[in-house]
């Protein structure tokens, strides 16, 4: 959201909302539907990894860590605390800041500490034993009996380590996770994070925020596997990554539609392998057909057996009467979005459930919308799943460094938001929902004008795939001005929308727009102050307002040939009250029949060719 909205700020003046006990007793600061399903016996069991299970993702082999863990909060480094009992609890994987974790309080540096029983067949017949963490803020180190096996350096990509070596014969094993979590102190992606939130930035989410795991592999095993639709929409290129390999694996893969092979493919399991599909199946939000399917890695003796999925489809810009426009499968199609922060009063950064993950983005099908713009955060895996099966395309952004230091950003500082940009893009370039990248939010952290179009550069030879924003909000706020490159013209405009028209070599599309505010009583995040830019009286209003602002884009985007539009956003966030819901999620603030007939009319308007 673009930085100008920040100013002027309101007092809070509406009633608190009533407290909800979470599973230690604590208030929650404000409750959704789904705060009380969280215990310590129900912190996010599901799978964490739906495009790689062992062996199936309906009955994967695999252990949660999720719960309570030992921890121990410091304002400075100090030893781990190996063999010694820490006094407070966490419950993983809920950040510190979050009323879920049962800390509600930031750190710098803190230690998680836990005991497992590792079952005796993860390590029969010369398995392996992998400990995976979803995510964790900012710099981890992990240490099993003493050992330190792992260390990863960003706080929005998966991480793992072979913990076989670090094993005791038999008792419970050790893990230690010592986390620096410095959010705003550095120069390191941490989007809308703030130690002191306010206006358009939010309470910081610290230490482990994704799901924690175990599972038992072979001594050579996936690491990843990458579905690519061709561009001839018949087949898939598959792409794996090995972890222990010698180089003497193959690789089988089998596609299934609705439970039927309709191709195989084998070969070396370091090169890509061509997979051919049988009558192809297209994915579009409309038909949102995923592939299922099975892989076997063989090396020797020993094969790794897993499950994925992926849909078949292009994404693209085409000439369609003589102006860029986005297509889908090679239809001009509207890219109608909202924008998504992924923000819960209850656990911050993580969802409390993940019925509450999947809520958003069925609410967003609900609603009309095609797209989602997933606004300078990395989900969960399984966000991408949901994404994935109900049929959002998704525009990614990157997380950015702090905002007003983009002259200070040093060139330690750069390299490490380009490795970490690379990180992201290879960690979820399978994702089929994903159709773009957005490499810099209105300029927030961009060194130079020339920085956006270095960054999508890099962006487009990661992943030629799919397509490049190189900046979400050519007119405005940091660096301004138009790189020039990618593949979108986006301009930010409240109310708006905005009208961009395409040029010799881009698309265009409204990055942002809309933010009409108005707060429920009983349904805000308390002791914040109110953001009132875009304010509405009341539901009527908000209704007439969103129907009206989108049907502009019904009216007048066909004529420009305008590719997309951003409407700010899906529900409210602590001092942001600009939601289609509640921060809560309780309350819809907009009639959702009339929403989704204008949505469904502004997308067909603006999908003929």
């Amino acid at each position: 959201m673009a930085m100008t909205v920040a100013m002027g700020l309101a007092p809070m003046a509406m009633a608190a909302p009533a407290q909800t006990a979470v599973w230690n007793g604590k208030p929650a600061p404000l409750a959704t539907p789904w705060t009380a399903e969280v215990s310590p016996h129900n912190a996010l069991p599901d799978y964490p990894r739906p495009q790689l299970a062992r062996p199936s993702l309906e009955h994967p082999r695999w252990m949660s860590l999720n719960g309570l863990w030992q921890y121990a909060a410091s304002d400075t480094q100090g030893a781990p605390p190996f063999g010694r009992t820490l006094k407070d609890k966490v419950l993983v994987p809920y950040p510190v800041e979050s009323v879920l974790s049962g800390v509600q309080k930031h750190a710098d540096f803190m230690f998680y500490r836990r005991l497992v029983e590792i079952p005796a067949d993860f390590t029969a017949h010369g398995q392996h034993v992998r400990l995976n963490f979803g995510a964790v803020a900012q710099d981890a180190t992990i240490y099993v009996n003493g050992r330190k096996v792992a260390n990863h350096l960003d706080g929005y990509t998966s991480f793992g380590a072979d913990i076989t070596s670090a094993l005791r014969p038999k008792g419970p094993q050790e893990i230690i996770v010592a986390v620096h979590a410095p959010v705003d102190g550095a120069n390191v992606m941490v989007g809308k994070q703030r130690l002191k939130p306010e206006g358009i930035f939010y309470t910081a989410a610290s230490g482990i925020w994704q799901s924690v795991w175990l599972e038992p592999v072979p001594a050579t095993s996936l690491a990843q596997l990458t579905f690519t639709p061709a561009r001839s929409l018949d087949a898939f290129t598959v792409t794996p990554k090995l972890q222990g390999s010698d180089g003497n694996a193959t690789l089988h893969v089998t596609a299934y539609a609705d439970g039927k092979a309709v191709g195989e493919a084998s070969g070396p399991a370091d090169e890509p392998l061509h997979l051919a599909i049988a009558h192809p199946h297209l994915w579009s939000p409309q038909d949102p057909f995923l592939y299922t399917f099975k892989a076997s890695l063989v090396q020797g003796d020993q094969h790794d057996d897993v499950t994925s999925y992926a849909g078949l489809r292009s994404i693209g810009i085409e000439k369609v009467g003589g102006l860029n426009r986005i297509v889908l499968n090679g239809k001009p199609t509207f890219l109608l979005a909202t924008l998504d922060q992924g923000y819960w009063p209850d656990g911050i950064y993580t969802a409390p459930t993940d019925a509450a993950l999947k809520f958003d983005i069925q609410k967003t099908k609900d609603l009309g919308f095609n797209t989602i713009r997933k606004h300078i955060k990395v989900e969960p895996a399984r966000w991408y799943y949901w994404a994935d099966r109900i049929g959002l395309m998704v525009w990614q952004d990157m997380p950015s460094v702090p905002t007003g230091r983009n002259d200070k950003l040093s060139d330690a500082d750069k390299a490490g938001f380009r490795r970490d940009v690379t990180a992201i893009v290879e960690q979820l370039k399978g994702e089929t929902s994903i159709i773009g990248w957005v490499a810099f939010n209105e300029g927030w952290g961009q060194w130079s004008i020339p920085a956006a179009a270095e960054l999508a550069t890099q962006i487009k030879q990661l992943d030629p795939s799919r397509l490049v924003n190189a900046r979400s909000g050519a007119n405005c706020c940091d660096t301004k001005g138009d790189p020039h490159a990618g593949d979108v013209i986006d301009v930010h405009d409240y109310q708006g929308p905005g009208l961009p028209r395409p040029d010799a070599t881009r698309a265009s599309m409204d990055g942002e727009h809309g933010g009409l505010t108005l707060g429920i009583p009983g349904h805000v995040w308390p002791n914040t102050a109110i953001n009132p830019y875009g304010a509405v009286k009341d539901r009527a209003a908000l209704n007439d307002g969103y129907v009206a602002n989108t049907a502009v884009l019904r009216d007048k985007g066909p004529g420009i040939g305008l590719s997309g539009s951003v409407y700010t956003q899906i529900t409210d966030v602590e001092g942001e009250h600009n939601g289609l819901f509640t921060y809560d999620r309780k309350v819809e603030k907009v009639d959702e029949g009339r929403v989704r007939a204008i949505n469904e009319a502004t997308i067909r308007a603006n999908g003929q060719p």
